[in-house]
């Protein structure tokens, strides 16, 4: 045994290679399948991150905004890191850099002094502040320490400085994006309600979603409507903007003056009600103008629902373009339903992705038989069977709510599936059951440009099923033998 220098490397204890083979096979049984689903107080390769990564992700759809996390710089590099990984991209954010000190005697004089560095050095447009583990544990007061360092002349007393506490040992990132978001849009529409006033636009909310392809698909819509729109909030610019030698800090974001009167809207769409649910709950309180809450847009029935509500809310036509897209994506579903139909799939993910592959594979003919969701909720079950329920080929579909991978790797390798959809960490489940992982959602590490595709509308559909049926199609010429290897398939 040798490490990467080439140095041999003495194992601590010596395990027989017998021992290694039986345990190898063993954990593909039944019985141990079983000893699997009884554990209860370990977590295994869950597929979810924790709540302040999300709360970065909605403070970088926010135009020069510089996301501040109140905790220590390792928390801080880990959410950076897997936005750099995913996106290949920088995702600049800051620290209050809590050490064994702050542990002790409290964060505030951490937070205060790096409040005014970073509003000194990086002169943000807004700082969206949140926490990590150490200073929730220790019961910081976010609310009392923003005052006194307001008070104590940090920041400007008129700074906008909205905050959020996420735990990260308590929900996911999904609760985290909708805290930030909630309290983002709180802080800017403060005193900006005006009576009688309508922007005339629609306020889109995308929930959290890393696709920046998608945010782009939602603009294309938009514009194709012909709708006045503000996208709250807009990371498509953030973690994919043109390379042209100059680096910027806070690349595109939803202009904070358009986010402070969006409160005066004519209408507001929230997709995703798991991602949003916060959020959605307080504007429909506060926002002018009708309130809509609505799934992602994933297959021809969401996407079809979204565009009608798109239509009958500005009361416009779903233009021409938009149909004969829709018409493309059904003759496609048409031409390459015999390579998914009757597939069994494994699928897994955020609550509002795994409620679209459901319904896009529902769809195509194809059977969503494992379905899993490492945080998720009754709500969450009811609907996803409801899906199943409604049609013929959801018959065989199970639903394991608050699992982790470990759980999914012993349900493909007991009871197999053709494939698995979800994000770079199912690919140990599906090298060891010998099966294909189609890498959609968050966070993709281990591919390039896929959050440059759109999974959302028509041509996410397209997209979807092309990379599904053409993956199929490529293992029938790998593996077959000479005589069936075609030209046509």
């Amino acid at each position: 045994m040798a490490n990467n220098l080439g140095l041999a490397v003495k194992p601590v204890t010596e395990t027989p290679e017998e021992e290694v083979n039986r345990v190898a096979a063993w954990i593909n049984t039944e019985e141990y399948k079983e000893k699997n689903f009884a554990r209860t107080s370990l977590v295994i390769n869950p597929a979810h991150a924790c709540q302040p990564l999300g709360a970065e992700l909605a403070a970088h759809g926010f135009e020069g905004t510089l996301p501040f996390v109140h905790g220590s710089q390792g928390c801080t590099s880990y959410f950076r890191s897997t936005f750099n990984r995913h996106f290949r991209e920088p995702a600049p954010a800051v620290s209050s850099s809590m050490t064994e000190d702050g542990a002790v005697f409290g964060g505030q004089n951490n937070l205060h002094e790096a409040l005014e560095n970073a509003y000194t050095i990086y002169k943000p447009k807004m700082m969206a502040v949140f926490t990590s583990c150490m200073p929730e544990i220790i019961g910081d007061d976010l609310t009392a320490f923003i005052k006194n360092a307001r008070n104590k002349g940090c920041v400007p007393q008129d700074y906008p400085l909205p905050y959020a506490n996420t735990p990260s040992f308590n929900g996911c990132h999904i609760h985290g994006y909708d805290a930030m978001l909630l309290s983002i849009l709180q802080t800017l529409t403060e005193g900006k309600q005006v009576e009688g006033r309508c922007t005339g636009k629609l306020n889109l909310i995308a929930g959290f979603d890393a696709n920046t392809g998608n945010y782009r698909e939602y603009k294309r819509f938009l514009k194709e409507f012909g709708i006045p729109y503000t996208f709250l909030a807009d990371i498509s610019d953030t973690f994919d903007s043109p390379l042209d030698g100059h680096y910027k800090i806070y690349p595109g974001g939803t202009k904070l003056d358009e986010a402070a009167d969006s409160i005066n809207g004519k209408a507001t769409i929230a997709l995703g009600s798991y991602s949003t649910a916060k959020t959605f709950t307080w504007l429909k309180d506060t926002y002018s103008g009708k309130h809509v809450q609505m799934p992602v847009p994933f297959g021809i029935a969401k996407t079809d629902a979204f565009l009608m509500k798109i239509s009958e809310l500005f009361g416009k036509p779903v233009p021409e373009s938009l149909k004969a897209e829709r018409g493309r994506a059904v003759d496609l579903m048409t031409d390459a339903h015999q390579y998914i139909h009757g597939k069994k799939f494994a699928v897994y993910g955020d609550p509002d992705y795994l409620l679209g592959y459901v319904s896009f594979l529902l769809e195509m003919g194809a059977v969503p038989y494992h379905i899993m969701c490492s945080k998720g909720t009754k709500k969450l079950e009811k609907e996803i069977q409801a899906l199943l329920d409604a049609s013929m080929y959801g018959k065989e579909g199970k639903i394991y709510i608050n699992k982790d991978l470990w759980h999914l790797r012993s349900l493909v390798v007991t009871d197999p599936v053709d494939a698995i959809i979800g994000d770079t960490h199912g690919k140990f489940a599906a090298r060891d059951a010998n099966i294909p992982l189609f890498r959609f959602g968050f966070p993709i590490f281990d591919r390039v440009n896929l959050h440059r595709s759109p999974l959302i509308g028509y041509q996410g559909v397209i997209n979807m099923l092309s990379t599904i049926c053409n993956k199929f199609i490529d293992i029938t010429d790998e593996t077959c033998d000479e005589r069936h290897f075609e030209m046509m398939r």
